[in-house]
């Protein structure tokens, strides 16, 4: 159970780290090892002096234990979430009830990037605090052309306000001239970096939208959020991200000797 506060009041800032363990590519993934900390833990205690609230949300018993063990709070979600957004709206719904607050925005915190800097967070965490804003993401300048053509990497364009006007798997925008190899000389491109901060009744409301065609063509749920009007606004950060998907990915970053 979580600690009971008996004057109710509205904070700012919920974060919320989704993890399951049933990860098709990688199995276990939250509780693989980078030195001698599981990474749920790694990017726990990475972003914990950012938040008064952080949780851990979960199916899985052996996670909970886990986040239990290192002190962190975790929160028992439904195992049928088909999204990590899903299970930050039920985790949220139920932190609030168990300790009597509101919270005005809530940041989704990807589980699988042991390497996020803090930076990026607070980045985050002023977007989504401008003036009508509903939804805030990051996005970072794409410089490696290899990329542009890789459909695991998510590219975004957006307009003069750096509102996001649609995420893709393929290369966009198009450069109708010159060759693809010199694209880069011609266009900004930006990649997309999976951490979303919600107003917290935008939370409530997007994971009620029913999946939508352009969402199942890519395979982007931020997709279903636009195509229902809810526009999103991005912030600009330099500062590299890389996720785990896979156990090679997490070779990768050990043979750096980050941890």
């Amino acid at each position: 159970m979580f600690p009971i506060f008996r004057n109710k009041k509205v904070t700012e800032f919920l974060g919320i780290i989704p993890a399951r363990y049933a990860s098709t590519r990688f199995p276990g993934k939250p509780l693989a090892m980078l030195g001698d900390k599981p990474m749920i833990q790694r990017v726990y205690e990475g972003v914990a002096s950012l938040f008064g609230q952080l949780l851990v949300a979960t199916d899985d018993k052996r996670i909970y234990d886990v986040v239990q063990g290192f002190g962190g709070l975790v929160q028992m979600t439904s195992p049928e979430h088909k999204s990590g957004t899903e299970r930050c709206a039920e985790a949220a719904a139920l932190y609030e009830q168990e300790t009597d607050r509101n919270f005005k925005y809530v940041v989704n915190i990807q589980g699988d990037e042991p390497l996020i800097q803090p930076e990026q967070l607070e980045t985050l965490m002023d977007c989504i605090r401008i003036p009508g804003t509903e939804i805030a993401t990051l996005i970072r300048p794409l410089g490696d052309m290899e990329e542009l053509s890789n459909p695991n990497v998510v590219k975004v364009v957006v307009d003069k306000s750096l509102r996001a006007l649609y995420f893709s798997r393929a290369s966009i925008p198009f450069v109708r001239e010159p060759a693809e190899g010199s694209w880069d000389k011609k266009v900004q491109f930006y990649t997309h970096i999976g951490l979303y901060a919600f107003r917290r009744e935008i939370l409530d409301k997007v994971v009620k939208f029913p999946s939508t065609a352009l969402e199942r063509a890519e395979s982007l749920e931020q997709l279903r959020w636009m195509e229902n009007g809810i526009p999103i606004r991005t912030a600009l950060t330099h500062l590299p991200s890389i996720g785990v998907d896979t156990p090679e990915d997490l070779e990768r970053i050990l043979q750096k000797g980050k941890f």
